[in-house]
């Protein structure tokens, strides 16, 4: 029993030993890490500009488009509903007409003065008569023709024979031209030159309008029906009021109506009328006065009456188509 006692006493003793000779040895130095020699790139220094020097590099165009998204931006809608009705309108063509159901016809020509109030929409800033004409004139939609008088096939100017370009139609809508001159620094006259003046739609005060007053028998209607309209103008160089205003073209109305039928007229009363340039001129929205009628002298009121006896020979032509009109159901 003491031996197996002392062996176990000399098996701790040899462990403790060992023990404290492996916490008492000295670690192994560390072997310094190899590492690979790398080719060190060198940068060369910056060049630092002076402050006075300015970058010669082109500055990037920059897009002032404005984007939401990635999107190109699109016009926000201007209003609560959009108006499509007037864009997609059509003309409503006139009934057929026989000669031989013309039992009456009476030419007239009429002058729209719009600065007279009922008349003021017509040279809306916003949408004027003259501009719709005139735009459509230039985008080749429609013709003009010469309203000079005196051709052996047209005697009146006014029979559509000669068309017009749309340049030639704007120059003579045009104010007068003007010399520009080119001085040197001593104020001396180099050269000159000549430009043509601008156009002003405010100038265009009246509408000429050719129409005939016709009885149809056979639908028993006595209407008009318009067959031109012209823009009056202030002859060039005319300083005295006593010229009066001459066309500067004639439209033919049948070949206008398609182009007047999608154009809105800005009404005083509402935004919603609705109401084109055509359903102005079908439904007589307007006021005028007479300034001749057809007869075997070709004379104008002008020619025979002056002052406020121009107006009262307007009345009385007017009169006499309604009189006739009414004489037919008269027993």
């Amino acid at each position: 029993m003491k031996k197996r006692i002392l062996v176990v006493i000399l098996c701790l003793a040899c462990l403790g030993a060992y023990a404290q000779k492996k916490r008492t040895k000295r670690p192994p130095a560390k072997k310094p890490a190899t590492t690979t020699r790398q080719a060190a790139t060198r940068r060369p220094p910056a060049q630092v500009q002076p402050d006075n020097v300015t970058s010669q590099q082109p500055l990037a165009a920059t897009d002032t488009v404005r984007k939401v998204g990635g999107k190109p931006f699109e016009r926000p809608l201007d209003g609560y509903y959009k108006k499509t009705n007037i864009l997609s309108a059509r003309v409503t063509p006139y009934p057929n007409l026989r000669e031989v159901d013309v039992a009456f016809a009476k030419r007239v020509w009429r002058e729209i003065d719009v600065r007279e109030k009922m008349n003021q929409y017509l040279a809306s800033p916003k949408r004027r008569l003259i501009d719709v004409l005139l735009d459509a004139i230039v985008a080749g939609e429609l013709t003009a023709y010469d309203p000079t008088p005196g051709k052996k096939d047209d005697v009146g100017g006014d029979e559509f024979s000669t068309p017009l370009t749309g340049s030639q139609a704007r120059g003579r809508l045009a104010s007068d031209s003007s010399v520009v001159e080119k001085r040197d620094k001593d104020n001396n006259v180099i050269s000159s030159s000549m430009v043509a003046g601008e156009f002003n739609p405010d100038s265009v005060l009246k509408f000429r309008i050719k129409e005939d007053w016709v009885f149809d028998k056979q639908r028993s209607i006595f209407e008009p029906r318009i067959i031109g309209i012209a823009p009056l103008i202030k002859p060039k160089g005319a300083g005295s009021l006593d010229i009066d205003f001459q066309p500067a073209f004639w439209v033919y109305f049948p070949d206008a109506r398609p182009i007047l039928a999608t154009k809105e007229v800005i009404s005083r009363n509402s935004d919603a009328t609705g109401l084109s340039f055509d359903d102005v001129f079908m439904k007589r929205i307007f006021t005028s006065y007479i300034v001749k009628e057809s007869n075997d002298k070709d004379e104008r009121i002008k020619d025979y009456a002056q002052g406020i006896d121009k107006l009262y020979e307007s009345e009385r032509i007017k009169k006499e188509l309604m009189d006739w009109e009414l004489n037919l159901w008269q027993y």
